[in-house]
């Protein structure tokens, strides 16, 4: 017997930081990207965590088949903007629909930086341990 059809009323939902948090892990491995964005608050708050948090700098509007996010990032210097840009909303609108079903209808990236590596490893505390972990 098939007990998923025999089921009339059902709703699957997802919270905002769910989805904030695939887009979060899949802008983390995405070339050029050195960091997600948060705003003078989401500073303050990794200031007190000892891990990076995968949802600073993204904002979601989530609905019952939709997705909207809004990002800040910092980028490499000399990275191609646009190609990482690309790259970012294949990957996300791929992992959503794989992971929820939840299509991304809208996905806006705010550059708010450029840095060299090097510069941000010198600046920022997960720069430096990143730097740390690759001369280990």
């Amino acid at each position: 017997m098939d007990t998923t059809t025999s089921v009339k009323n059902r709703k699957l939902t997802f919270d905002d930081s769910v989805i904030k948090k695939i887009a979060g892990t899949v802008a983390s491995d995405i070339e050029g990207i050195l960091s997600m964005n948060g705003g003078f608050l989401s500073d303050i708050a990794d200031r007190f965590r000892s891990d990076t948090n995968p949802t600073k700098g993204i904002g979601a509007e989530v609905g019952e088949r939709q997705v909207a996010l809004d990002m800040e990032a910092t980028l490499e210097y000399g990275a191609d903007a646009q190609q990482i840009f690309d790259q970012l909303c294949d990957q996300i609108h791929t992992s959503l629909k794989q992971m929820t079903g939840l299509e991304l209808v809208e996905l806006n990236l705010n550059v708010i930086d450029i840095m060299s590596k090097r510069e941000w490893a010198n600046h920022t505390k997960e720069g430096k341990e990143e730097t740390k972990d690759r001369v280990s």
